[in-house]
């Protein structure tokens, strides 16, 4: 078991919900939630946090990215306690007149409540969270407007989707010909020169062995690098996954309807595998899930399984 500090909490979400973070301080009357999960969990994480919280308010709301299943959640939370929301500076154009295409959410074929802000984070800020001093460390690569929020004192490093013990998100800049290999390579350097003993991810759970999570993660980096197919490919079906968590249970006609609607996913195939049709690109991201027990079929019928 790995030891936190006493005012900080992790709920760990599985994959269609990023963990959420919740700083609980009572000597400065400090509440923060860091990332707060998918649109369909909303009110699953009101109801976790609330409980937490055993009466206090939700006083901030921080997203280490704008990817849907880090601030699904805000809406909900704005809703129900107003907190103030701090997001990357370089997203809140975009959140101001909620351009969904800039957002990234209509190019995924994902969901989000439109939702408000009121300050930004920028590489070099320090926060106070839980009674303890964070720094903003600009993380590019699985998102070109990422942060990560690292504590020197106490070496955690809550790392968004930069870092995994097993990897980390998709390099989506590089789908669309923008450069994000460079940077991911660049965020693993800097984790290393951070010498943080404990990481809180995006997704998975907390862990400790970071050198050696560090090692992994550039060996799965120089291997989608070395051939950026790998990285489409492995982008189409972490989507076509992300809908079957969300549906949970979907017709095949509906699903490939979604997955032929999806842009990203008609960029993908334009810029990747022109020569194949959708259905195809589909069939093939269909038929990998399957091999690894990621999906069932049964008929007509596609269905998730864990």
């Amino acid at each position: 078991m790995i030891a936190l500090p006493d005012t900080l909490r992790v709920f760990e979400r599985g994959w269609l919900s990023a963990n959420n973070v919740l700083f609980i301080d009572d000597a400065t009357q400090d509440t923060t939630l860091v990332d707060t999960g998918y649109v369909t969990h909303a009110a699953q994480t009101v109801a976790l946090v609330e409980n937490a919280l055993d009466g206090r308010p939700l006083r901030r709301v921080i997203n280490t990215h704008l990817h849907s299943d880090h601030c699904g959640g805000n809406a909900a939370l704005q809703a129900r306690w107003q907190p103030v929301t701090s997001i990357p500076a370089a997203e809140a154009p975009a959140v101001s007149i909620w351009d969904d295409d800039a957002l990234s959410f209509v190019a995924t074929g994902q969901q989000c409540t439109r939702f408000t802000f009121d300050d930004v984070l920028r590489d070099g800020d320090t926060l106070c969270l839980g009674g303890i001093d964070w720094q903003v460390i600009a993380a590019p690569g699985h998102d070109p407007h990422a942060v990560m929020l690292f504590a020197p004192q106490s070496r955690i490093l809550i790392s968004g989707d930069a870092l995994w013990e097993n990897g980390f998100g998709v390099i989506f800049p590089e789908l669309d010909g923008e450069s994000g290999f460079a940077e991911q390579a660049a965020i693993l350097d800097c984790i290393d020169t951070l010498d943080a003993r404990i990481v809180i991810p995006g997704h998975g759970r907390v862990f400790d062995d970071v050198a050696q999570a560090v090692t992994r993660a550039r060996s799965r980096l120089e291997y989608l690098r070395s051939d950026p197919l790998r990285n489409a490919t492995h982008a189409i079906r972490v989507l076509v996954k992300f809908k079957l968590l969300e549906a949970q249970t979907i017709s095949r006609e509906d699903l490939f309807a979604w997955f032929a609607g999806t842009p990203l996913m008609q960029r993908v195939r334009a810029r990747y595998v022109a020569a194949q049709s959708m259905e195809a690109v589909f069939d093939q991201a269909m038929k990998a899930l399957a091999k690894v027990g990621a999906l069932v079929r049964d008929g007509e019928m596609v269905s998730n399984r864990d």
